[in-house]
């Protein structure tokens, strides 16, 4: 008996359909990174463990996947290493991994070129990452990544276009409901402080970035567990509570964490941000300043983004942050950057739940030459070269087949041209046009049909 065939759960094929509208999702995004003056580049979908590990706190490393140690990779382990745990064990099988995100392979990579770079250093990468999640609706163990990052500078023009580039994009692929959600880092170390537990801005930062999946009671509950005082989780409600328009927010923070140097600088970055926006023309109106927007990776220093969409299943579809010195564990110390990530795979669920592909059809072939006979394939090869040539999309149907399926193959590849070449048109030397959408027909020169077909 045959074995039936299947696929890794958390994986997906994509067929030609779903190709079409991810690479116009990929074609898009692509176009605005590199109006921003972002250059490309790519990386190893394996990295060395020691390249991964440590960058994404315990719960990251926990989902990055192994690999393990080509041949006999029990050879080198005794059964006292069994005893002592799988963290003991796992050097002794793996040596590398599949890449959980694109951040820190990128930092590796400018370690390594930083004498042939020019800095500040601006690059965008769209590639593939691997998570050992657990898979449901929007959260997938391989997707893709498009992340655009700055390193070498600390300027907060970057963070106002970061803003920018998120908006183009959103903007250019017609998503409805989205915001962009903001905060620092450096506010909630303020936070940590003012609260009486100085230095613990991680562990409240992990239990906070749960705050919309468990909600503020499980929040305050963990940060309990995580050994915060009643009195200091008393002292964080404002957190909780602090609302309005940016300003009004900014104001209020400010009085909340005069006390701390760290926070009134954080409060500073957000207010220069939200000024450098302004100046430069880029639109804020669907940004929120969300003050419990913690975001669990541990590299982020300075402000940090999320964007969510309004009445959908989906996560975040976009994220990323400030980071001071991710480069320092590769040995290149005191270099700053910036950047940030839009998730494909979710931007493409998200556009199917709101029908936008219905909306904007998308097709790869343009024109179809349907195949009557020898005498119109004939006919229409050359025009076919013709029209390719032009960087017209185009094909002939491969076989003298009945025209209703000719059609019907025009229809389920949402081809909006066709071509029909009888004997009447050869004679004539004219083309009949049909526009598949209006089902109007025009009997054209072919200097009239490269006009019409050569349009947006």
């Amino acid at each position: 008996m045959a074995q039936k065939p299947s696929i890794p759960k958390g994986t997906r094929d994509f067929g030609p359909t779903q190709m079409v509208g991810r690479n116009f999702i990929f074609n898009t995004i692509r176009t605005v990174f590199q109006k921003f003056g972002f250059e490309p580049l790519e990386t190893p979908s394996i990295e060395n463990l020691s390249v991964l590990t440590g960058k994404y706190g315990d719960e990251g490393d926990n989902l990055i996947f192994k690999i393990l140690n080509s041949g006999d990779f029990l050879s080198k382990t005794n059964s006292g290493d069994y005893d002592r745990g799988y963290k003991e064990m796992l050097p002794r099988i793996s040596k590398k991994g599949l890449r959980y995100d694109l951040t820190v392979p990128f930092a590796r990579y400018v370690v390594m070129n930083q004498t042939q770079l020019t800095f500040p250093f601006k690059r965008y990468q769209i590639q593939p990452v691997w998570r050992a999640d657990r898979p449901q609706r929007g959260r997938y163990q391989e997707f893709y990544q498009c992340d655009a990052d700055v390193v070498g500078t600390d300027s907060l023009i970057c963070e106002a276009e970061i803003v920018g580039m998120m908006t183009e994009v959103l903007d250019k692929l017609s998503i409805r409901g989205y915001t962009i959600k903001l905060n620092n880092r450096k506010i909630l170390a303020g936070i940590a402080e003012v609260i009486g537990e100085n230095g613990k801005e991680g562990e409240l930062c992990v239990a906070i970035d749960k705050l919309d999946k468990i909600g503020k009671v499980k929040v305050e509950e963990e940060l309990t567990e995580r050994g915060f005082s009643n009195q200091a989780i008393s002292e964080l409600q404002p957190i909780f509570e602090i609302e309005g328009s940016a300003k009004h927010k900014l104001a209020q923070l400010r009085d909340w964490l005069i006390s701390s140097p760290t926070g009134t600088k954080g409060v500073d970055e957000l207010e220069e941000m939200f000024q450098i926006m302004e100046t430069a023309g880029i639109k804020s109106d669907k940004v929120d300043l969300d003050i419990t927007l913690a975001r669990g990776l541990s590299y982020y220093t300075g402000a940090i983004f999320e964007v969510k969409v309004a009445d959908s299943a989906i996560g975040s579809i976009s994220g990323g942050g400030r980071y001071d010195d991710l480069t320092g564990v590769f040995g290149l110390k005191n270099v700053s950057g910036v950047g940030f990530s839009f998730g494909v795979d979710r931007i493409y669920d998200v556009m199917e739940e709101q029908n936008l592909f219905e909306e904007n059809k998308q097709y790869t072939t343009k024109l179809l030459f349907t195949n009557f006979d020898e005498e119109s394939q004939n006919y229409c090869l050359p025009l076919l070269k013709k029209l390719r040539e032009a960087g017209v999309n185009a094909e002939i149907y491969p076989h003298k087949n009945k025209l209703a399926k000719q059609m019907a193959y025009a229809n389920n590849k949402n081809i909006p041209y066709v071509i029909l070449a009888g004997s009447d048109e050869i004679s004539n030397q004219k083309l009949n046009l049909k526009d598949m959408i209006s089902g109007e027909q025009k009997l054209l020169s072919f200097e009239e049909v490269l006009e019409i077909v050569s349009e947006p």
